[in-house]
């Protein structure tokens, strides 16, 4: 009988300690686990404590809208009865602003090796292209024309072929 109860003596010692190192694991990993929380809580994102996004001031140059004072305009008709206007100084090859569906946007020029005239604002996503031709809208978000086919009125009167 001794035997009996020292065996039942030693199992219960062995799954007290058992349930013992269980309890213990488990207190680990909800400390882990609180720690992890505490510490994302100080590692929040800016936009999501409510402080807004720093911006460049390349941005903030294309969010707000041109003064088009002391600047000359060229008025474009475009396909489906679309209507452009661009404004340029001569003071300044590099930035036109652009009037596309009543707003006024600020593009800045971007190099190309066609000799074709290319301007762009990447926060609003605009893209004027401007060849002898015509000219066209592009919407590079969206991938999409905005409009084409828009000729200034030198563009409708092509200069007489000289023969």
């Amino acid at each position: 009988m001794k035997t009996v109860s020292h065996l039942f003596l030693a199992c219960a010692l062995a799954l007290g300690s058992f349930a013992g190192a269980a309890h213990a694991e488990v207190d680990t990993h909800a400390k882990a686990a609180k720690k992890a929380a505490v510490k994302g809580k100080k590692a929040a994102k800016p936009s999501e404590t409510g402080a807004a996004p720093a911006v460049s001031p390349a941005d903030k140059e294309e969010a707000d809208e041109p003064s088009v004072t002391d600047s000359s305009v060229t008025e474009f008709n475009c396909e489906l009865g679309n209507k452009i206007a661009i404004y340029t100084n001569a003071g300044d090859d590099d930035h036109i602003a652009l009037r596309w569906k009543k707003r006024l946007h600020r593009l800045t020029r971007v190099g190309t090796t066609t000799g074709a005239h290319r301007f762009e604002n990447k926060l609003y996503g605009l893209i004027w292209i401007g060849i002898p031709a015509k000219g066209m809208l592009l919407d590079s978000k969206q991938n999409r024309q905005l409009a084409n086919e828009c000729k200034s009125p030198e563009q409708l009167n092509p200069a007489p072929a000289q023969g």
